[in-house]
């Protein structure tokens, strides 16, 4: 079986956006919709101050407090685990959107639908490249897109190596995104 999941190196990201451009443009979205948001945070203190740039999209939970609430089933986890959205069925009543810790779901004013990262595997599907927009983009390499089940995956060793780990893993969803970087 295949668990696709994504590592980000808080410290590589410089903040540039070329991933959120790329996931844009491969998804059709509109300049207003992103299904990656930038967090900056300081760090140290004066003089010895620097900027901070964590990106965020959806974490592709195991246990997806999302698709527990959507009342017609829009969105839903496939045998793999990954989190889908069909928006054809989606009545846009924004459950979803109140039952991710993560607040990374994003309404579409025009079509009044939700919508979030599906780590572009209608893409990955129809043109083999399993690769995400988002990762391709990346001008640091702050991204790896793989597969967690096989341990030998270059996700795998970099989350090893940079002790990598999912944000808030309290809410107990198990998350298939890893930072590394974070203080």
């Amino acid at each position: 079986m295949t668990a696709y999941g994504m590592f980000i190196n808080a410290k590589a990201c410089v903040g540039c956006h070329a991933c959120r451009l790329a996931c844009q443009n491969q998804n059709g979205l509109p300049a207003d919709v992103s299904f990656i948001t930038f967090h900056e945070r300081e760090t140290g203190q004066y003089p010895n101050l620097r900027t901070e740039t964590t990106p965020t999209q959806c974490m592709q939970c195991d246990d997806a407090p999302c698709a527990q609430v959507c009342p017609t089933k829009a969105t839903w986890q496939d045998a793999d685990g990954g989190v889908h959205m069909d928006t054809t069925r989606c009545i846009g009543c924004r459950y979803c959107m109140a039952a991710c810790p993560y607040q990374v779901r994003v309404h579409n004013e025009k079509t009044g639908t939700v919508d979030k990262c599906r780590f572009c595997t209608v893409s990955a599907e129809t043109s083999g490249t399993k690769m995400c927009s988002c990762v391709e983009a990346c001008l640091t390499g702050a991204r790896i897109f793989g597969d967690l089940d096989d341990p030998d995956s270059e996700i795998n060793k970099k989350i090893r190596e940079l002790k990598a780990r999912p944000l808030m893993e309290e809410y107990g969803t198990h998350p298939s995104v890893y930072y590394a970087g974070l203080e």
